[in-house]
């Protein structure tokens, strides 16, 4: 019903940037929250960065002041925008979206993309 379609994502020298997209398609009502998670090998899947639809966001505090979350809302794309990366930043990011869909418009249900990895090396 919903695909989740992530890109961007590569290799980079440390202190290096790179930007993610996530675009969402399929019978879809409405997006609420959108979000990124990465999982690096040997650890849990963790929360990077979230947005409401309204565009309030949250960061993982490794993250803050680096990595900028957006989304455009008649797009149903969100962005990741990750600047000054780190070696600790290697990782699969996915994408997470709460989603409406025709079949289900009144409660929202979490589609997730396939993940695009993102490696810190020089």
């Amino acid at each position: 019903q919903v695909q989740l379609v992530e890109s961007g994502g590569g290799l980079v020298q440390p202190g290096g940037s790179l930007r993610l997209s996530c675009a969402a398609s399929g019978s879809i009502v409405s997006i609420s929250t959108m979000g990124w998670y990465r999982q690096a090998p040997g650890k849990q899947r963790e929360l990077v960065a979230a947005i409401t639809r309204g565009g309030s966001t949250n960061y993982a505090d490794s993250v803050k002041g680096r990595f900028t979350i957006s989304r455009d809302n008649a797009k149903n794309t969100v962005y990741l925008q990750m600047n000054s990366l780190k070696p600790e930043d290697t990782a699969v990011y996915y994408c997470n979206a709460n989603v409406r869909t025709i079949t289900n418009p009144l409660s929202g249900t979490e589609y997730w993309g396939q993940g695009t990895q993102v490696t810190v090396s020089s």
